[in-house]
């Protein structure tokens, strides 16, 4: 029989294994101990809802463009009627030894007519063409809506990393904190100071835990959100790399200008259908059935089957009144979608020319900043001897710890501020 100690590590032991089956299981859904801002665009839109439609898009563009391709086939049609009339054509003329029999009121004929137009292939080409621009036209407006998905996420990625840097700062400042408590306890202990000063470190010390907490809060309101866009669960532990600086670029190559450059392509082919639909149209026919009388000899009034096969020219010129104002509204439609286009450079580059100023303002701030903390580093590490030796006050110590903190967390702003004004910068052209 098995001791309940053994019974107990093959219950442990149990479980372990159903932890692993169930990560590996799970896995799918849970990140790496590392997530990168690459990673989760990526993941971003491959997940997104609206990428969906890429699919849809293709298929509709395939079963659009397979339409008119069958509209270069012949044409089949099949009709048939039966009348009765309330007078028939007449030979007024008796000759001998001849009879001319009449035409019956009643007359039946059923006709089967294959068409196969010439002039509708020049159509249906640039009828293609045109669905084609209007699928690209599609696709580059799916790509826009897809690409402001980007700044979202860029925007919840920095906020997460401006997060963990300000709880590794709030660490540190806790531990100056530490330090300091560690001596006036020690002068505590030897009657040198008083109980009051303890207190206002504990305090801080207090207060400086829940900035830690309101901090994670924060980063888990941030990381929920993400979680969502990438559908994947983001671990506490789960560290957010911090990506590299972006080198700055004035090229711009955002979606909406191939949406825009596909709205230019589509009016060139509205053009052009217009111009093919006011040709004559001409194709060739054959017609054959059956009729009563016959519907080709005038002297049968019997049911006779029959064929006609010839050449076909229709030209309807009401459209020809008017194509030129037609083409006119295309041109205006032009007109139109090129101002867009400046209005949409026009701010790009205005956003740029900001972003640009700002970079620049916070590499400024950046230098300064180094020398600042350094300054504040080293004002704390002497006030922390000062301390220590009862020269300066509790206050005075908590004075310069504040301020090398202050120091310190303008500086992770900066830095955060600057990749994220730099990656924005990135998103306002394209890259």
């Amino acid at each position: 029989m098995l001791s309940t100690s053994t019974i107990k590590q093959l219950i442990r032991t149990f479980k372990c294994l159903a932890f692993a089956i169930s990560l590996l299981l799970g896995s799918g859904n849970l990140l790496a101990q590392t997530l990168t801002l690459d990673s989760c665009q990526l993941l971003a839109k491959q997940n997104y809802p609206l990428v969906k439609q890429t699919e849809l898009l293709t298929k509709s563009r395939e079963y659009s463009i397979d339409n008119l391709n069958k509209g270069v086939l012949p044409q089949l049609t099949i009709s048939g009627q039966a009348t009765y009339q309330s007078d028939v054509t007449e030979i007024p003329i008796n000759l001998p030894g001849i009879t001319i029999q009449q035409v019956p009121k009643d007359q039946y004929k059923l006709v089967g007519e294959i068409n196969q137009p010439i002039t509708d292939l020049i159509t249906v080409g640039k009828l293609k063409d045109a669905q084609r621009v209007q699928s690209d036209i599609q696709s580059a407006g799916l790509d826009v809506d897809l690409y402001k998905l980007k700044d979202r996420v860029n925007q919840l990625f920095f906020g997460v990393l401006m997060i963990d840097e300000q709880l590794k700062q709030n660490e540190l400042y806790k531990k100056d904190l530490q330090n300091g408590l560690n001596k006036v306890n020690a002068a505590l202990a030897n009657g040198t100071d008083y109980k009051s000063n303890a207190d206002k470190l504990k305090a801080e010390l207090l207060r400086a835990d829940q900035r830690t907490i309101e901090l994670k809060a924060g980063r888990t309101a941030y990381t929920s959100i993400l979680s969502q866009f990438i559908h994947s669960e983001i671990r506490e532990n789960t560290v957010f790399q911090s990506p590299p600086q972006q080198l700055e670029s004035t090229q711009i190559k955002r979606p909406e200008l191939n949406f825009y450059a596909s709205k230019d392509k589509s009016i060139d082919a509205q053009k052009k259908i217009l111009t093919s639909r006011n040709l004559p149209k001409l194709g060739v026919f054959f017609q054959g059935g059956w009729g009563q009388p016959s519907p080709v000899n005038l002297f049968s009034i019997e049911l006779s089957s029959y064929y006609i096969a010839g050449i076909r020219l229709n030209w309807s010129v009401s459209g020809l009144y008017t194509i030129r104002k037609e083409k006119s509204i295309l041109e205006i439609d032009r007109k139109m979608n090129d101002a867009q286009k400046e209005t949409f450079l026009f701010n790009t580059n205005t956003s740029l020319s900001q972003l640009s100023a700002e970079i620049a303002k916070l590499k400024a701030l950046l230098e300064s900043d180094e020398e600042i903390v350094a300054l504040r580093n080293s004002i704390k590490s002497r006030a922390q001897v000062q301390l220590e030796n009862g020269a300066i006050s509790t206050n005075d110590y908590l004075k310069e710890i504040n301020a090398e903190d202050q120091a310190r967390q303008n500086k992770l702003l900066h830095e955060i501020q600057l990749l994220l004004a730099q990656y924005t910068a990135n998103y306002t052209i394209g890259n």
